[in-house]
């Protein structure tokens, strides 16, 4: 139990050697969640995006590819993280196109109304208190801009709360308690979806 809970708490933060092998699963493990919330976005042409808790940076390029016109951003706050996400998406870093930064989500080193689009796949569970965060992300949005939350747990599945019992700081949170918190944060329209066979959730607000 020792080694497989030193493991999953590489999800919070990956360091060392654990780390690099958890941001491998996470760019393959998840690309199948990642891809069904981005197939909610109705936006068309944004012309910037950021992807915050970017982890092996595997989303940010699927924005990018999405998008092809965009220019995008991609945060976290893992130094281990970042590096793997510049490894990955180096291409679309030398075409200049993007910037992987490490950063704090409660408190982004972002300029006001920069961004057309914001996401946030597995990872809002160990952000710092969801309405403050989602104030920093209603803050770097334009106004009209998205905020896209994807999670593979939906606060009441049974894996979901095994994990919470062995991952410092993390906790799983239901569509009506993101949906709450993005409402308090400033955001003024609010949709979500469950996947049908899976604790898979999408919630996408509009500032």
């Amino acid at each position: 139990m020792g080694l497989l809970k030193d493991f999953v708490n590489q999800t919070r933060k990956p360091e060392g050697g654990l780390g690099k092998m958890m941001l491998k699963t996470m760019n393959s493990g998840h690309a199948k969640m990642a891809d069904w919330g981005l197939s909610y976005l109705e936006i068309k042409r944004p012309e910037r995006v950021v992807d915050l808790g970017c982890g092996g940076g595997r989303n940010i390029g699927a924005l990018l590819d999405k998008f092809p016109t965009a220019l995008g951003t991609a945060i976290d706050h893992s130094e281990l993280s970042v590096e793997k996400a510049k490894e990955y998406n180096s291409q679309s870093i030398s075409d200049g196109r993007l910037e992987v930064k490490q950063g704090d989500v409660s408190a982004l080193d972002l300029a006001d109304a920069s961004y057309d689009l914001a996401t946030a796949f597995e990872t809002i569970y160990f952000w710092p208190g969801l309405e403050k965060c989602f104030k920093e992300v209603a803050r770097i949005l334009k106004d009209g801009g998205h905020f896209l939350i994807a999670n593979e747990c939906d606060g009441t599945d049974a894996a979901g709360t095994k994990f919470e019992k062995i991952v410092d700081g993390m906790k799983c949170y239901t569509i009506e308690q993101i949906s709450d918190a993005l409402k308090a944060a400033g955001f003024s329209e609010v949709k979500s979806d469950h996947y049908g066979s899976k604790p898979w959730i999408v919630v996408v607000a509009k500032k």
